[in-house]
């Protein structure tokens, strides 16, 4: 089972200097995987959680990919109905041939009101505009690239999500759920694979909460999270250690010791 990190692309405190450290501090700890996330428009309701500057992230990983020559790139998650699926094809099929295949197209329908409406875009319409959007990305990657596409990782737990990703997807990729909740899902709903986007919040005391998410405990609750995980199929789980305050983004060394003390417990474990 491969590591990955879900690097804050935007936020006071991120600038090209931050993104080439995360880089560098996640190939050091040989995960496997960097994403980033994505917005278009930063509206009032996005910019609450996820303030300017945000890097878009075609853009970002295709400069990342030189920097970090050893590391997967990927998205978590586009929002698929933001952009023409053509342009998306396009875009993804370009940074997959110019890594090297080293490119994974994770998904969602999205969830900000105000940056639906400010790009023109139904927000009523985006589970079936992402639908419509998938089958094309995938048309148009087997006419250009033949057989092989770039992995698709969709997300989402609703029942329309979890059929999107059976339909669509090469792994479903649920984000900040229970170990639990995932694992009464994955026996009600097959899917091609799994690839999990947990929390990262190591604690001093262990977290008793039944509905506690992974990722979020004491490092021997983190380490069983990730061992329950492997043993559910996960051929990659992505730490995501921003929790929704800006002012992280300006002491990136925290998530970076977090992720060092996990990294180091699991590969002795």
């Amino acid at each position: 089972m491969q590591l990955g990190v879900n690097v804050p692309n935007f936020g006071p405190g991120t600038d090209p200097g931050v993104l080439r450290e995360w880089a560098r501090t996640a190939e050091g700890l040989d995960f496997g995987l960097l994403m980033v996330s994505d917005h278009v428009a930063v509206t009032p309701d996005v910019a609450e959680r996820y303030p300017e500057p945000f890097y878009e992230p075609f853009t970002t990983l295709s400069w990342l990919a030189a920097t970090a020559p050893g590391l997967r790139l990927g998205t978590t998650v586009l929002v698929l109905p933001y952009r023409n699926p053509l342009l998306v094809a396009r875009m993804a099929g370009t940074l997959d041939r110019l890594s090297g295949g080293r490119f994974v197209l994770g998904v969602g329908v999205g969830w900000a009101r105000q940056e639906f409406a400010a790009l023109g875009i139904p927000f009523a319409a985006r589970g079936r505009l992402t639908d419509e959007y998938l089958s094309t990305l995938r048309d148009s990657w087997a006419a250009e690239l033949g057989h092989r596409s770039v992995p698709v990782w969709v997300g989402g737990h609703s029942d329309a999500a979890l059929r999107r990703a059976a339909r669509f997807g090469d792994a479903w990729h649920p984000l900040r759920l229970p170990v639990a909740r995932m694992r009464s899902i994955l026996a009600e709903h097959p899917m091609p694979g799994f690839a999990p986007r947990i929390a990262l919040r190591p604690t001093t005391a262990p977290v008793d909460d039944p509905e506690r998410p992974a990722g979020v405990g004491t490092v021997d609750q983190i380490l069983d999270d990730l061992r329950r995980l492997r043993d559910l199929g996960a051929g990659t789980v992505v730490f995501d250690p921003y929790h929704g305050d800006p002012a992280e983004t300006l002491r990136p060394q925290q998530a970076w010791q977090a992720l060092t003390t996990v990294a180091t417990a699991w590969r002795t474990a």
